[in-house]
């Protein structure tokens, strides 16, 4: 009889089929309840006050290159921007940040803030993700949630990132990680959306296209994300780059720098 052996897997594909097998166990569980529900929400309002709606993470500069003009080319960009970049590095530090809280585990917390803050290709980008971070670790504080985790978060060096700050502030939700994914996603096309309107301009109607045609990529972004090893983890979008530290001395502008 031949016994036929299956090859060992790599070290990265056992990470990808870990996270594979993570993020179907997330979607097999129960419903969100309610409480839970509206605490995503929250989260992923434009309302909240951690300052996101004051950026534009270099929109406003492709439009002023004239590389984004109408509402297709928003659409398009707003795309590519999920796909290559929110993907490969906001959504996977969420979701390990997320675990790191969880089981409190400080140190690979700080490790991920760490990662977050020098892979951020501008200045201006770096300071946007220090900022928010700082402002949701107030905003916690002021809510009353002052346990050692955010005492944890406080203390970041050189301050808290906010993918990793809000990691913790959907840690108790008891949402699963892909939802607490999906929410993080739909704050910032939230936010996107309105810099569109704002930078090409665009009206309301076209903004909620804009909104349908991300929601529809959201999923998907989402699940590579779970499913990316830590290996494959990245941050390599070189034209958003360029004109974000364009965006920091562009002469006329609306958002934030």
């Amino acid at each position: 009889m031949t016994v036929v052996r299956r090859p060992r897997r790599t070290p990265r594909e056992r990470a990808a089929r870990s996270g594979a097998l993570a993020a179907r166990r997330a979607d097999a569980k129960a419903p969100l309840s309610p409480a839970s529900l509206l605490q995503l929400m929250r989260l992923a309002s434009p309302s909240l006050p951690v300052g996101g709606f004051s950026y534009s993470e270099g929109f406003e500069s492709a439009v002023d290159a004239l590389l984004v003009g109408d509402e297709a080319s928003a659409q398009r960009w707003l795309a590519d921007q999920l796909r290559l970049g929110l993907a490969r590095a906001d959504l996977p530090i969420v979701a390990r940040a997320l675990a790191a809280w969880r089981r409190g585990d400080f140190g690979h917390a700080d490790a991920l803030n760490r990662w977050f803050a020098t892979t951020r290709e501008s200045g201006e980008l770096l300071r946007q993700a220090e900022q928010m971070g700082r402002s949701l670790a107030l905003w916690l504080r002021h809510r009353g949630d002052a346990d050692e985790r955010l005492q944890r978060l406080e203390a970041l060096q050189a301050a808290p990132t906010w993918p990793v700050a809000f990691a913790l502030a959907a840690a108790d939700s008891g949402a699963s990680a892909r939802d607490v994914l999906v929410t993080f996603a739909g704050g910032w096309a939230e936010n996107m959306a309105q810099a569109a309107m704002k930078a090409v301009p665009l009206g309301q109607a076209a903004a909620q296209r804009i909104l349908a045609a991300l929601a529809a990529e959201i999923p998907g972004a989402v699940d590579s994300a779970l499913n990316l090893a830590s290996a494959d983890m990245q941050a390599f979008t070189p034209m958003l780059a360029i004109l974000s530290a364009r965006h920091e001395e562009q002469y006329s502008r609306l958002f934030r720098s």
